[in-house]
């Protein structure tokens, strides 16, 4: 595949041709982090960071997002009638989202595109976007994603793969949108033939710093009845406060609440992100609640993400290693130790057995 050689100085001129195009998107630091926000004339992405604090997600799965609206008034001609929201799916572009945080888009379309259900806000805003990642060249300390199916370079879920070379960026198109990215922005220079043993060997230098890891093996073959019994979910979820902290910052977490909300004789239906971490998450009109306490939702989260979700869907845990969850968390509950937990908790069992015989 054809590695473009983007000069520096070039980086700025070649966006705004872009802009022409599509809409740009880009990380910015505001106060004292960077988000992901809709780039002004002029303004060009700023790559001085490791990580966001929270993952680009809400750039296809907004935190509150109005999908439908209504009237109660009676003179209207369509009064009690659901209509759809009219949305921007203009084509847009992220330039600088993480290599994670793009394959966390790939897990969570699992579950908005399936054979019996396409979720129509989803996948529209998926798909009107152009993902330009941004390779790590130093991870955080707490990031594990090359154990959780990922990497620093991880090309999956990206349209254009950029690579900082000290004073060019390489990039590398993997799709037909990214190749059309690349056009727009008018960047033709070729890269040299050394270009993919170059990127090779820089995959290689960010790999290496990765000083964290999950073991994930034994997931799929130990019991599900098991792991949910287990006897270290009571330790695991003392500290926790359910704030909701690791669900909001994760990029593979979906879950969502429906709410209608009325002034007047106008009214609107909203999605807005919700948190399994949440007490009213699971509760019934008859005020009875499945998940009552704090150990049932702290297992629960661990369970979808590492059992659940790897028996149903096979490809892996619902987790790409970014480490948000990890840094963010107030009591310091870490999912690498609950990982280790349940991937050895069927082992270690066995291991009771046969000494025990």
């Amino acid at each position: 595949m054809k590695i473009i050689k983007i000069d520096k100085g070039e980086w700025a001129d070649g966006l705004a041709r872009a802009a022409g195009h599509c809409r740009l998107i880009g990380p910015r630091k505001e106060k004292a982090y960077h988000s992901f926000r809709v780039l002004g004339a002029g303004e060009v992405p700023d790559f001085d960071f490791l990580n966001t604090r929270l993952s680009p997600k809400s750039l296809v799965y907004p935190q509150s997002e109005v999908i439908l609206e209504y009237s109660l008034d009676e003179s209207d001609d369509d009064h009690h009638i659901m209509k759809a929201v009219e949305k921007d799916n203009s084509p847009r572009a992220v330039v600088g989202i993480r290599p994670c945080d793009a394959k966390a888009f790939v897990l969570v379309r699992q579950n908005f595109d399936t054979a019996d259900y396409k979720d129509p806000y989803w996948l529209n805003a998926y798909e009107a976007t152009t993902f330009v990642g941004l390779a790590c060249e130093s991870p955080c300390s707490t990031c594990f994603c090359t154990t959780a199916g990922c990497g620093p370079h991880h090309e999956e879920g990206l349209d254009v793969l950029l690579v900082s070379n000290g004073d060019h960026y390489l990039a590398k198109a993997l799709t037909e949108k990214g190749g059309a990215f690349i056009q727009a922005a008018g960047w033709k220079t070729a890269a040299g033939e050394d270009a993919a043993a170059r990127l090779d060997a820089l995959k290689n230098a960010a790999e290496a710093k990765i000083v964290s890891a999950v073991q994930t093996g034994n997931l799929k073959t130990t019991d599900t009845n098991e792991l949910y019994a287990a006897p270290f979910w009571e330790e695991i979820s003392f500290s926790c406060i359910n704030c909701g902290t690791c669900t909001y910052s994760c990029p593979t977490c979906w879950c969502f609440d429906i709410q209608d909300e009325n002034k007047g004789k106008r009214g609107v239906r909203m999605r807005n992100w919700d948190s399994c971490m949440e007490p009213l998450f699971t509760i019934h009109g008859s005020g009875h609640n499945p998940r009552g306490s704090k150990l049932h939702r702290v297992r629960q989260r661990f369970m979808h993400k590492l059992k659940y979700f790897v028996d149903k869907y096979d490809s892996g845990i619902q987790c790409v290693g970014c480490g948000r969850c990890v840094r963010l968390c107030p009591v310091n509950i870490d999912i690498r130790r609950v990982c280790e937990l349940m991937n050895n908790y069927g082992t270690e069992k066995n291991a009771c057995a046969v000494s025990e015989s």
